[in-house]
């Protein structure tokens, strides 16, 4: 992903905090939140301390029998002192990153597991417990 160098977040972002981008072919869907119980964004009234605030990057895709591949990243970025968070232009980046190699582990994973499945002749295992040897 192109970080933007005219927006705080390095992309932009709507009202709530969302935004989606392509990358590498899949539709990333992006969230930045504060982690505060409040609708009110200012410093905790016990602490005197602003929220972090979490950069959560989720897709999907979608296969053949209902098969479901999802990939999630989450950056947190935390205030300093007593100020509010900054806004990082590569915390973004970084989570869709994540999120993108959670994919490909995911895939990974998914292609393991079919193998250990599947017989040596390509058939099913007819649906019993054990692995094809």
């Amino acid at each position: 992903m192109d970080i933007d160098p005219t927006q705080p977040w390095g992309l932009a972002i709507d009202y709530a905090g969302r935004a989606t981008v392509t990358e590498n072919g899949h539709t990333v869907y992006v969230n930045v939140t504060d982690t505060s119980l409040s609708s009110m964004i200012g410093p905790d009234s016990l602490t005197g301390t602003y929220s972090p605030v979490t950069v959560t990057a989720q897709f999907t895709e979608t296969g053949d029998r209902g098969t479901v591949l999802r990939g999630t990243g989450r950056i947190t970025v935390m205030p300093v002192g007593t100020d509010p968070v900054v806004p990082d232009p590569t915390a973004i980046q970084r989570a869709i990153a994540a999120a993108l190699a959670d994919f490909e582990a995911g895939t990974a994973a998914y292609t393991a597991l079919c193998v250990t499945w599947t017989t040596a002749a390509g058939g099913d295992t007819g649906g019993g417990s054990e692995p094809a040897a």
